[in-house]
């Protein structure tokens, strides 16, 4: 079970003194069980940002501490800065990102709104997902008017706070706390005046100038600032769904208006995490916008921050600033991690497992690299070049292939201990007994289900193998050989493992079913692998 991981990204209104921004991050480092991975600060907008992650319980703890901190240091009478902001702590989302759905956020979010209020005395709004009213779902919403018209603002019945008094405290202002997807914020430089900036952030942000001229992107807020320390302007976004608007389609329609403009776009930056799946997002886009060939994650990840100009205002490194990479890397399990004299040092340790079925899995995933390593040692030499289109439709297939077989080494092992917890079960009622082989039925069918998984998806490569085997550099015949026999051997196991768990089951129905499946990824294995050791057989 993946450990539960919680991120709290809260925004405090105070960018300049460094002693009061170390403060706050020393108060959230001494909160047990969290881990402080970012401190983005700026002196213009006179705001810190702080993203740190943790369990739900340690989450509340750690922003708590930190608005602890914050209450006895910033004072909002005396605040100036280009960020709009409403209180000390301004903003305090929660967002889930491993292990958690949204409703632990939201518990989060109101669960802190409700210690905060009664321990400090301040007025706490809610937002997002945790939002208990229509107007105040967003930040804009609420935000309006600012920590100027706060004090008129409160006293309304439809502003009454969600937890505090409604009375307007002044040093503090108010807090908006919530629960949301994961918000990108991202800043484009542009050379022109902030009023040019801001006539972009118009143009192009959700909301527009106004109900009857929306602008043209969708889960897009933004403003045009001016960053005082770097000299240049910005157009300031949120971005609240990079799945519907990602940050490639921000960028590009950024420098579609700085051109109609005539001003240069040059670069931007991301002020906190990022999510790894929007930053593979845009590296596809240019990688298909100027027909590139990439295959590794870290190749995909430069080009992104290439092509954004994320350098532009300081170094931006891949492994700080994505958020995956600062959290325990779980795309695979322990198996897969050990070295290859590990692996096969637990194989040989008196247990069941790690048994066949991982060896079947990693030895498919070894002869799908080796034949993408076939088609990479053709790709790009000139003497066959005459076919890199050709490899670049039959590299990714088989690269992709040997990823997937990756993660069966260790399913199949959790899937085996599965069925042995099962077995473990009590049996000194009926219903326990009822109970034990409910389990163990359920156990053996996923069981199943791994090899099964590993059928389908080493027979997904045999025609690009056979295609390969007739273009591929003849240097690398034997190479293509073992692949293949490789592959062929790691279906064949995992052909046998099902067949072993199926004793076991009752269903018969299931049963049939899936025996006739194995039966048929058996024979186009065989005959696919004799296929392509016919083909390179009869090649000089």
């Amino acid at each position: 079970m993946k450990v539960k991981v919680v991120e709290c990204v809260p925004n405090f209104s105070e960018g300049q003194s460094k002693e009061i921004i170390q403060e706050i991050a020393e108060s959230i480092c001494n909160t047990d069980g969290v881990d402080l991975l970012d401190t983005d600060c700026s002196l213009s907008t006179n705001r810190t940002v702080f993203t740190f992650v943790g369990s739900p319980d340690d989450v509340i703890e750690g922003a708590l501490n930190a608005a602890r901190t914050a209450y006895k240091h910033i004072d909002m009478i005396k605040h100036k800065g280009e960020h709009p902001r409403l209180g000390a702590l301004d903003v305090c989302p929660f967002i889930p990102v491993q292990g958690v759905e949204m409703e632990e956020c939201i518990y989060c979010a109101r669960k802190f709104g409700e210690k905060l209020a009664a321990e400090l005395n301040v007025p706490v709004f809610l937002y997002g997902f945790a939002a208990q009213y229509e107007h105040r779902k967003t930040v804009s919403q609420i935000r309006v008017g600012e920590y100027e018209g706060l004090k008129e603002k409160i006293t309304k019945p439809e502003w009454k706070p969600d937890y505090g008094p409604a009375e307007f405290i002044s040093r503090w202002g108010a807090t908006i706390c919530g629960a949301r997807k994961f918000l990108i914020v991202y800043n484009i430089n542009v050379l022109g005046t902030k009023e040019q900036a801001h006539r972009i952030a118009l143009n192009i942000r959700e909301q527009g100038r106004g109900a009857d001229q929306p602008g043209c992107l969708r889960n897009c807020h933004g403003i045009g600032w001016w960053l005082d320390e770097a000299s240049l302007a910005q157009v300031s976004l949120n971005l609240t769904d990079h799945d519907i608007t990602p940050i490639h389609t921000v960028y590009e329609e950024v420098c579609k208006h700085a051109q109609d403009l005539r001003i240069p776009v040059t670069g931007s930056q991301i002020v906190g995490l990022v999510p790894l799946r929007a930053m593979l997002q845009t590296a596809e886009y240019y990688i298909k916008k100027e027909n590139l060939f990439l295959l590794e994650e870290d190749q995909k990840i430069h080009l992104a921050v290439n092509r954004l100009g994320l350098n532009s205002l300081g170094h931006f490194n891949p492994k700080e600033k994505i958020i995956e990479y600062r959290l325990p890397d779980q795309r695979v399990g322990p198996l897969a991690k050990k070295t290859v004299q590990d692996f096969i040092r637990a194989v040989t340790a008196r247990t069941p497992a790690p048994g066949g079925g991982s060896v079947a899995a990693a030895v498919a995933a070894m002869g799908s690299a080796l034949g993408a390593m076939v088609g990479q040692m053709t790709y790009g030499k000139r003497q066959w070049e005459i076919y890199d289109g050709h490899m670049r439709k039959l590299i990714p297939v088989l690269h992709n292939t040997m990823k997937e077989l990756i993660t069966l080494i260790d399913a199949d092992t959790t899937a085996f201990n599965d069925y042995m917890a099962a077995m473990k079960l009590p049996t000194n009622t009926p219903e326990e007994i009822a109970i034990r082989e409910t389990a163990m039925e359920a156990g053996l069918k996923k069981a199943i289900e791994v090899p099964m998984s590993l059928a389908r998806h080493v027979n997904k490569v045999w025609e690009a193998a056979k295609e390969l085997a007739s273009l591929s550099n003849i240097g690398t015949k034997s190479d293509l050989q073992v692949g293949v026999k490789c592959l062929e051997t790691g279906l064949l196991g995992a052909c046998w493992n099902v067949t072993i768990n199926m004793e076991g089951v009752k269903d018969e129905i299931y049963k049939q079913k899936i025996l006739e499946e194995v039966e048929h990824h058996r024979r186009v294995a065989e005959t696919g692998c004799q296929e392509v050791l016919s083909i390179l057989h009869d090649r000089q």
